[in-house]
C-alpha cells in the first residue's frame, strides 16, 4: 500500500552542493497567480518552476532542462538570459566561511522583478528600502478640483493644537511649578529657557529627574523664579553621557556578479540586465575584420567557459 502511494509522489528537487544553488532575494511580493504574466510562455514556465524550488536547489541549465522536458538546454539557457534581463535573477560569486576564504556560485532569484540599481545595492550588501522594479508604479489618484468651489476653511488654532506643538523641554519647564510652586514660570520664561532645558534632556535626563534636580534645596522665598531657574540650569547641568562603543557590525558578504549567459565576472554597471556585451548581442566594440582563426579561438574560449560553468554547478 505504501509503495502504491509513492508511485504518484512528486520527485524531490535536485539539490546543489552545500552553499551553492538557488537563493531567494529579500523583500519579495507575496506569491500570486499572475506573477509572471508579463513574460513569454517559455520564460514564465521556467520562472514559475524556479520560484517553487527551495533555496539550495540546483538551477543550472542541465538540471532545469532535465526537469522541464518541453525545453532543451539551449532553450533553457536563452530563457535564463531573458529572466536575467527582466530583473528576476542574478548569478554571483559569493565569499563565505568564517574567514571569508571560500567562494561559492549562487543564483539569486526574485519573484518581483528588480532593476539594475536594486541588484547593485543588494550585491554591495545593502537592501534598498524602496522597491526598484522595472514595472512602472501606478499613478496615485488625485482629488478632483472644481474651480467654482471655495476651498474649505482651515481649522482654527486651538489651545490643544498649540499644546501639542510645544517641545519636551518647554513642557518640563512648565511642569516645575506643579512640583514646587516657588518655581512657577511664565510662558515667556519657559520659551527663553527652552534651549537650556533641551540640553538637559539631550543628555538623558528624564522630565521627573529634571524637576527633582531643579527644585531641590530651594530657598524659602524665591523672588525671581526665571533667574533662579536659569542659574540652576547652567550650574547643575549634568555631564554628557559616556558613549559605549558598539560592536562592529559583521562585514557584508563579498559578492561578484557574473554574466548569466557565459559566467564572465564583472561589476554590476558592466553587466546591465545581468548580461555581458556579447550575451546581450552588443558587438559594437568587437574589432572589425577578425580572421577565421580568431573567430574559432573565441568560440573555443566560450565553450570552455560554459563547460567549466556546468562542472561547477553539478
Amino acid at each position: 500500500m505504501a509503495a502504491a502511494n509513492l508511485i504518484g509522489a512528486p520527485r524531490p528537487p535536485a539539490m546543489a552542493s552545500p552553499g551553492y544553488g538557488k537563493r531567494s532575494a529579500p523583500d519579495q511580493a507575496p506569491r500570486r497567480r499572475d506573477d509572471f504574466a508579463h513574460l513569454p510562455e517559455r520564460e514564465a514556465c521556467i520562472a514559475s518552476h524556479i520560484d517553487r524550488l527551495p533555496d539550495g536547489a540546483a538551477i543550472d541549465t542541465k538540471t532545469l532542462a532535465a526537469t522541464l522536458p518541453a525545453y532543451g538546454q539551449q532553450a533553457v539557457r536563452s530563457g535564463l538570459n531573458a529572466l536575467s534581463h527582466a530583473g528576476h535573477l542574478r548569478r554571483v560569486r559569493e565569499q563565505v566561511g568564517e574567514g571569508r576564504t571560500q567562494w561559492v556560485f549562487r543564483t539569486y532569484f526574485s519573484r518581483t522583478p528588480r532593476g539594475d540599481a536594486w541588484w547593485a545595492c543588494f550585491l554591495a550588501g545593502d537592501v534598498p528600502d524602496v522597491v526598484d522594479s522595472p514595472v512602472a508604479a501606478a499613478p496615485r489618484p488625485t482629488a478632483e478640483v472644481h474651480p467654482d468651489e471655495e476651498p474649505p476653511p482651515r481649522p482654527a488654532r486651538t489651545e490643544q493644537t498649540a499644546r501639542t506643538a510645544r517641545s519636551d523641554a518647554y513642557e518640563a519647564l512648565a511642569a516645575l511649578g506643579r512640583t514646587d510652586a516657588r518655581l512657577t514660570l511664565s510662558a515667556a520664561e519657559c520659551a527663553a529657557l527652552e534651549d537650556l532645558a533641551a540640553e538637559w534632556l539631550a543628555r538623558g535626563v528624564t522630565p521627573s529627574d529634571f524637576a527633582r534636580t531643579i527644585t531641590a534645596g530651594l530657598p524659602d522665598v524665591v523672588h525671581s523664579p526665571g533667574a533662579l531657574t536659569r542659574k540652576r540650569l547652567i550650574d547643575k547641568l549634568p555631564p554628557e553621557p559616556v558613549r559605549i562603543a558598539r560592536a562592529a557590525a559583521p562585514d557584508a558578504p563579498r559578492r561578484l556578479m557574473e554574466c548569466t549567459g557565459c559566467g564572465t565576472p564583472g561589476r554590476p554597471e558592466a553587466l546591465p540586465g545581468g548580461l555581458c556585451r556579447p550575451c546581450r548581442g552588443d558587438l559594437s566594440d568587437e574589432p572589425l575584420g577578425a580572421t577565421e582563426v580568431e573567430i574559432h579561438a573565441r568560440v573555443e574560449r566560450l565553450r570552455a567557459t560554459l563547460r567549466t560553468r556546468e562542472r561547477r554547478r553539478t
